[in-house]
């Protein structure tokens, strides 16, 4: 079954709502109508009674149940009061009793059998509904049972055309209810209906609109904050994606339109076989730097949609210093540079992913070979920390200004050089560096003095309790890969 629109149904519940609490007006109404009667008929009849007991009270003593009874008849005889009336006196002797009493002859107990507060009848004679109250009195020390009746017909009538007037202001009431109930669900579905239709109108070309939220402290003021701070969110993402393509864009203009001007200006006429090398060798170094390019791109494209997964193994962190160090050695002597690789216990273990981690160390030591100055010292250093090893790379180059400290994790931000002979890069290596750090658990921090050099490291948790150093993957054995045991998966 289809379930009902929420306005629809805040229209039931209102309804609902309002029509019980219309009919439980209406019977608690009725119900204190008809009991203030009952409590008027049963004072009326009360204070008749007293009133027995008030003229025997005054009544001569000296007289016998026979004249007693003559001055009874004599005053109640002829008295309204005395339609519903007879009295009776301890011994059961009659002193009085009105013909209506006689012809329905209703019990009337002795005075010890009846309750201090009196006995309530009814009763049907001809046309009349009466009621009558039995209730004990003393006079004298002489114990009277007295009952009083009084005719319903009015009050009945009373309370039926009150009824009767309930009965026709039901639909009314109902109708009411059914209108009360659509108003009110419009009216509490109307701020909704307001963000709804402000919503409609942002799209990705104007995401710096937001929804207007109240000041109250409610569940619609709530939600349009919570809106608009995934509309900021949003924003963000798009403004990211809008300058990442752009600023990729830009980066891959500059090599591919060098690329087209070379291979035009070698086909613009007939070269010798070494102008053509030359120019072969430029292609092979930019389409190099393309290519490690598109590879940042499409690491950190793939790190923002949590596409990759890594496997974590114990890894040899001597071992792992070596494979880097054949790699960058190279680059470090022809910048001239001092390279050390500093380690003080060749059997330190690391939990994280090789490849990861041999790039990310890659990065460092690229950017520490880039901004420091022939004859300077590069280190890649590790150090035990309780249960963690840190991993640092560490230079005496130019350093890092501080205006541009919490800026370089940044994709494609590059702090301006005054140097010409520093390269430029595409300032997506730190970026990518922070990332990787970050899918192993680790933060990449940064402490540096401009004109004394930098240093870069992180921490990884150390493997070597419950692990050999023939445990751990040797990156420069890939066999060794087949061995690699206790290894746990992180999803990024």
């Amino acid at each position: 079954m289809k379930p009902l629109p929420i306005r629809v149904r805040l229209t039931l519940w209102y309804f609902t709502m309002f029509a019980t609490a219309a009919v439980m007006l209406c019977a608690a109404s009725l119900w204190m109508l008809m009991r203030s009667v009952d409590q008027s008929e049963y004072q009326e009849l009360l204070e008749r009674a007293e009133d027995v007991q008030l003229l025997l009270s005054h009544a001569d003593p000296a007289l016998d149940l026979r004249q007693l009874s003559d001055d009874l008849s004599a005053i109640y005889a002829l008295k309204d009061d005395g339609k519903y009336l007879q009295v009776r006196d301890e011994r059961g002797n009659w002193l009085f009793r009105s013909k209506r009493m006689v012809a329905e002859n209703p019990d009337l107990p002795a005075p010890a059998l009846l309750h201090k507060a009196g006995q309530i009848a009814n009763f049907h004679q001809g046309t009349r509904y009466v009621r009558v109250l039995a209730y004990p009195i003393t006079v004298r020390g002489m114990q009277y049972s007295v009952q009083t009746g009084i005719a319903l017909n009015k009050s009945m009538v009373l309370v039926e055309n009150f009824r009767n007037s309930l009965l026709l202001l039901a639909p009314i009431a109902i109708l009411l209810a059914a209108v009360g109930g659509h108003v009110m669900g419009r009216k509490a579905l109307r701020p909704v209906a307001e963000l709804a239709r402000e919503a409609r109108r942002i799209n990705d070309r104007n995401l710096d609109i937001r929804l207007p939220a109240s000041r109250a402290k409610d569940e619609i003021s709530d939600l349009s904050r919570t809106l608009n701070q995934m509309l900021e969110r949003i924003d963000k993402a798009f403004a990211s994606v809008r300058t990442f393509t752009g600023n990729a864009s830009h980066e891959l203009r500059t090599p591919i339109s060098l690329l087209r001007t070379e291979i035009e200006v070698a086909l613009y006429r007939p070269r010798s076989s070494e102008e053509y090398r030359n120019i072969l060798g430029r292609l092979h170094a930019e389409t190099v730097r393309m290519t490690s390019l598109v590879e940042s791109l499409l690491s950190l494209a793939r790190a923002d949609g949590g596409a990759e997964m890594i496997t974590l193994a114990p890894i040899c962190v001597n071992a792992l210093f070596r494979q880097v160090s054949e790699v960058c050695a190279p680059a470090m002597n022809k910048a001239m540079l001092d390279f050390r690789v500093e380690i003080p216990d060749e059997n330190l273990i690391v939990l994280g992913e090789n490849q990861g981690i041999s790039r990310l160390l890659s990065i460092l030591l690229e950017n520490a070979g880039k901004y420091t100055p022939p004859g300077g010292v590069v280190r890649l250093c590790a150090a035990i920390e309780g249960e963690q090893i840190v991993l640092s790379v560490e230079d005496t180059g130019i350093g890092i200004a501080s205006e541009h400290m919490e800026r370089i994790f940044e994709r494609f931000y590059r702090a301006s050089s005054q140097d010409e002979s520093i390269p430029a890069g595409s300032g997506l290596g730190l970026s990518l560096a922070k990332w990787i750090a970050e899918r192993h658990g680790a933060r990449l921090s940064v402490q540096s003095t401009v004109g004394k050099g930098s240093r870069f490291s992180f921490s990884l948790e150390s493997a070597a309790v419950g692990h050999s150093a023939f445990d751990a993957v040797d990156p420069l054995n890939a066999k060794s890969k087949e061995n690699t045991r206790n290894h746990s998966s992180l999803s990024v």
